[in-house]
């Protein structure tokens, strides 16, 4: 099975995802600042993956720590430095919520050590904290695909956007898991991947990913939706999500939008599948979701070419589709439908 993220022997080791489907390459980041960086370009991406992929760097961080203080120092001495791990981290995207929820875990768990505690013991303790994120997500990847394979019938076209599988999270994916879980009880499932632009995570990822994973899927445009839906039955569309404000409006990568539009004009079901951890409750409303803006020159330069010089460029990375577009969401604790804030209150409860 592919696997983006490995901690093995207390090192991280990650798959480098701007390389795919090329070029299989790993990265062994050996500190925060790596860790940092194969976030901010993209070597590792995807809400709950980015999260884990945090997590562990928090580990890497304070280990380099210990180093340079010694490592019987009290961690309660270590606090601002710690605190500049962590904001390292914060900085690198806006959007994806996993993110600051991973790292606030990582910031709890440092602060509720004893106050005598050493660096070695918050070395262990906050390791542990780490893979214990990444197992809750492999759990809440398997339940969001068994919740949602209940959805589709026997013999299923499905159309999904930019890349929310094994790729993205710490398990066997969120929309991908639902496609892979339908798979596994036996139903035919046919999948239409956008290609997203303008990185193509699509095209790269989730083409890629389902091939490997002997998935019927084909290719095309996210400006071809429209014209899919108009000649080609489909039964639902699945996507992924980076941040879900209270009232159920979605952040996801740049596209879901305009695709949750065209299925409401065609009746086409359109379903998100993320775990809890991609809420945020403290959000009203998608309005208020920081939208994370990109270089131009993804957009201007494309392939060995580029646009005519002095042409500027619009490159939001995400997009927000409104709750009244979404179906139903799929969570690791159920399926929340209607999409409003009372029925995700009923559904997720304090877990949030």
């Amino acid at each position: 099975m592919l696997n983006p993220i490995r901690w093995t022997g207390g090192g991280l080791t990650l798959l480098d995802q701007r390389r795919l489907p090329a070029q299989t390459v790993y990265l062994k980041p050996k500190n925060v600042n790596q860790v940092a960086d194969a976030i901010r370009t993209l070597a590792v991406r995807g809400a709950p993956a980015i999260g884990i992929a945090a997590a562990y760097g928090v580990v890497l961080g304070l280990k380099r720590l210990a180093k340079s203080s010694g490592a019987r120092a009290a961690a309660v001495d270590q606090a601002g430095p710690f605190s500049e791990i962590v904001e390292t981290l914060r900085s690198t995207r806006p959007t994806a919520v996993n993110l600051f929820w991973a790292l606030e875990r990582m910031r709890r768990r440092f602060l509720a050590l004893p106050p005598a505690a050493s660096l070695t013991a918050a070395v262990r303790a906050l390791e542990a904290e780490a893979v214990e994120i990444h197992r809750e997500d492999q759990a809440s990847c398997a339940a969001i695909g068994r919740h949602g394979a209940e959805l589709l019938p026997q013999k299923a076209t499905v159309v999904t956007h930019c890349n929310a599988g094994i790729l993205a999270t710490g398990g066997i994916g969120t929309a991908l898991g639902v496609i892979y879980q339908a798979a596994d009880l036996g139903k035919t499932v046919r999948v239409f991947a956008d290609e997203t632009r303008p990185l193509l995570q699509g095209a790269r990822l989730t083409a890629f990913e389902l091939a490997h994973h002997g998935i019927d899927v084909t290719l095309m445009s996210d400006g071809m939706s429209a014209a899919l839906f108009s000649r080609t039955p489909v039964d639902a569309v699945i996507v992924g999500a980076d941040r879900i404000a209270r009232n159920g409006d979605t952040a996801n990568k740049i596209g879901t939008f305009s695709l949750a539009i065209s299925a409401r004009f065609h009746n086409v079901p359109f379903y998100v599948a993320a775990p809890v951890s991609t809420f945020d409750l403290s959000i009203a409303r998608g309005h208020d979701i920081p939208i994370e803006e990109r270089a131009e020159e993804e957009i201007t330069r494309i392939g060995a070419g580029r646009a005519p010089r002095g042409v500027r460029a619009f490159n939001p990375a995400f997009d927000v589709t409104p709750a009244r577009l979404i179906t139903a969401i799929i969570t690791d604790l159920g399926v929340i439908r209607p999409v409003t804030e009372q029925e995700i209150t009923r559904v997720i409860g304090g877990r949030r």
